[in-house]
């Protein structure tokens, strides 16, 4: 493992920051007074770590201010407030080994960017493409005298779409459609992409645009990662698949004060539970 262990400010650490700050351009001490009412001062890691919980538990936060302390690289920035990097110079992290440099943390945001600049990437290959039809039959159709050197450049472009077919002219001018996969076989393959051996990473919600069969497939990913390839994960999910990583470390955060809890205790999976056994007889009846 990389990360044994990360403290936060107590609430009298929090409480004589905020009334020696003099600062006034700001309208939230975010994220001070956040953590204490959660009742949790630390956070001890297992080779996979799971911060559940739902709407608004923090777990993202809690999440953002690791990545933050470890120096973690991310590809999408996050809505830092005023006292970000204030609330995380106060806290500790206790490491084992050097993070390497490709550790990271993942976000859904990272995800939706990757898949909208692959389409944005497309659609101006397809304008490129709509311009080179328009020039194909230009050049066909359309006299051409060579009076200077200036010419030259265009008397080559010319040549090539009267010695070509339609479909070599294009194939020859116009570059190949990054290929557009689904969404969750993008997001799949963003983040396995993205990992290493040997890496911590960190994911907020990978869950998101992920069907429940990649989402399983993600899961066996995370334990061979973990199993044959060093890896140390910490995970925002409330996800029933992801919770049922094996030998996972899960943090409640609804729960007050915060406590270790077994995947099959929590809200989240107890509601899929009981819709299935609610319906156990359609299932059945096959």
């Amino acid at each position: 493992m990389f990360l044994t262990r990360f403290a936060f400010p107590t609430e009298d650490e929090e409480y004589a920051f905020t009334m020696a700050e003099k600062r006034t351009c700001f309208n939230t001490f975010y994220p001070f007074g956040l953590i204490p009412p959660m009742g949790i001062k630390e956070i001890g890691f297992a080779p996979v770590t799971i911060l559940y919980g739902g709407n608004g538990s923090g777990k993202t936060t809690v999440l953002n201010i690791i990545a933050e302390k470890l120096c973690l690289r991310r590809d999408a920035l996050f809505n830092r407030s005023t006292f970000f990097e204030d609330y995380v110079e106060m806290c500790r992290a206790e490491l084992t080994r050097e993070i390497p440099a490709d550790g990271r943390i993942i976000t859904s945001d990272d995800v939706f960017d990757y898949m909208l600049g692959v389409r944005a990437i497309n659609e101006g290959v397809d304008l490129h493409r709509e311009d080179m039809v328009k020039a194909y039959y230009q050049h066909r159709e359309t006299p051409f005298e060579f009076r200077s050197m200036e010419d030259y450049g265009r008397l080559k472009e010319v040549n090539a779409a009267r010695r070509s077919t339609y479909s070599s002219f294009l194939r020859q001018t116009v570059p190949e459609n990054v290929r557009e996969r689904s969404n969750g076989e993008s997001a799949f393959g963003y983040f396995v992409g993205k990992m290493e051996e040997n890496g911590l990473y960190l994911l907020d919600e990978p869950e998101n645009s992920l069907s429940p069969a990649k989402q399983q497939e993600l899961v066996q990913f995370i334990e061979d990662s973990v199993r044959f390839f060093g890896c140390q994960f910490v995970i925002a999910t409330h996800s029933p698949f992801l919770l049922a990583l094996r030998e996972a470390k899960i943090y409640d955060l609804d729960a007050r004060p915060v406590q270790v809890r077994r995947w099959t205790e929590l809200p989240a999976v107890q509601a899929y539970h009981d819709f299935f056994r609610k319906h156990q007889k359609e299932f059945e009846q096959d």
